[in-house]
């Protein structure tokens, strides 16, 4: 059959109409240009026309294919520069609009963590750390957790499926594998997330710590008491009073629950601190000389304090946020607060 270029030209602007980006352009492009598209055709039909009749049939399928591609180019170019254009004004800004730029800034969390971490490096304790997943030997039997104490439970502990590991229930893993690569005097801070089976408001089953451990020859519940109180006059920037309940830790002997005046109704009683006036703060004691000795230091030669405190509940108190869950929930009216 002889091709009709009138006809053939006017089927393709009839489907070029409706055509509004390069996605559809190229199904149409593909209907005329492609393998078996109608262009393609025509040359492949030239070898079924009369010998006398071929030239003057190539120059016409020629000239088809020379049309339509450049109608096909044409095309392609004004919808690229469409685009263009378009990703263009997305990302215009016009200069001469007011608007702010909102900052980023550290979590509650963070700046707690660093500014409990800053005060007591003033005090000389040097920050140590080591890894979440534990051995069991280091994270309760050097620290003199017997295997039957309640601290090991399931129902307390998260154990993984490595055997002898578990998730570390506090950090005092890091001052026993301090203890074991180092000799006294050791002077360190033990900071890092810990994980328990505690999930209400005022616990998280996720929350972070900081332990601080002191060996050397001449301390006694002096230094203990003078590095809290003042570690605590610090950390809130004012003066508080302070008491230290008797309370049992395995891993330290005497053992102490340290409480701070209320900061929020200055002792005079309130829901925060339950009309008592007093808020527990952190836990503390002289090191056991079962933990010194499992460590090879000592402990005729040496002794330590120990004490540990969560970042969490500190921030609580800072800032006078009564739910932990507040500091993992990410909402933006909260955080930015801070």
């Amino acid at each position: 059959m002889w091709p009709d270029k009138a006809q053939i030209l006017r089927e393709l602007y009839e489907e070029l109409a409706p055509v509004c980006d390069l996605q559809d352009l190229e199904k149409v492009k593909a209907k005329y240009l492609g393998k078996n598209g109608i262009v393609k055709n025509l040359s492949k039909s030239l070898k079924d026309i009369p010998l006398e009749q071929r030239k003057e049939f190539g120059i016409i399928a020629n000239e088809i294919r020379e049309i339509v591609e450049q109608i096909f180019e044409e095309k392609t170019n004004y919808f690229k520069e469409l685009k263009t254009r378009e990703n263009l004004l997305k990302e215009y800004v016009d200069p001469t609009i007011p608007h702010t730029i909102k900052k980023g800034h550290l979590h509650p969390i963070s700046l707690t963590l660093d500014r409990i971490l800053n005060i007591l490096k003033s005090m000389g304790f040097l920050e140590k750390k080591g890894p979440e997943l534990e051995k069991e030997e280091y994270n309760f039997d050097m620290l003199n957790i017997p295997k039957y104490h309640p601290a090991r439970d399931m129902q307390d502990t998260f154990y993984v499926n490595k055997e002898g590991y578990v998730l570390r229930t506090h950090t005092s893993p890091i001052q026993i594998r301090t203890m074991l690569s180092e000799k006294p005097p050791i002077y360190i801070t033990a900071p890092g997330k810990v994980y328990r089976k505690d999930d209400d408001p005022t616990h998280s089953p996720m929350f972070f710590q900081v332990e601080g451990l002191a060996i050397d020859k001449h301390i006694n519940l002096k230094y203990l008491k003078y590095t809290l109180d003042t570690f605590l006059k610090l950390f809130f920037d004012k003066s508080l009073k302070t008491r230290y309940r008797s309370s049992y830790f395995p891993f330290t002997e005497p053992s102490f629950e340290v409480d701070i005046g209320c900061v929020i109704c200055g002792g005079s009683g309130c829901r925060v601190c339950k009309n008592t006036g007093w808020l527990e703060v952190m836990g503390c004691g002289m090191v056991h000389p079962n933990v010194l000795t499992n460590c090879h230091i000592d402990a005729n030669i040496y002794i330590g304090f120990a004490f540990g405190m969560g970042v969490e509940r500190l921030a609580m108190l800072y800032y006078g946020i009564d739910n932990i869950k507040s500091f993992y929930e990410n909402d933006v009216r909260f955080l930015s607060h801070f």
